[in-house]
């Protein structure tokens, strides 16, 4: 199983990080992660988990990096749950 998909002729690794925040806190989170780097794509969300981010970074060892050092110290963030993407 392959852990990353191609964009142009550079493979790159996706992940999805689903974020759990503080209540009251949802707005404030999206505008610090959004433009975040790594950050494709960031989505806010109703039902278990309040947003959803979608990292691409050249590894999945850069996306974990992303969440630990950069996204987990938000003030707000309860929780994360990272998804790596797989390509079939």
């Amino acid at each position: 199983m392959c852990f990353e998909h191609l964009v142009g002729t550079i493979a790159m690794a996706v992940g999805y990080v689903l974020i759990n925040v503080a209540p009251g806190k949802e707005h404030e989170v999206y505008l610090a992660v959004k433009d975040m780097p790594n950050v494709d794509d960031a989505t806010l969300l109703f039902g278990d988990h309040d947003l959803i981010v979608k990292l691409v970074a050249e590894s999945l060892a850069v996306i974990a990096q992303s969440v630990v050092e950069s996204i987990r110290q938000i003030p707000g963030i309860i929780d994360t749950k990272t998804l790596a993407g797989a390509e079939l």
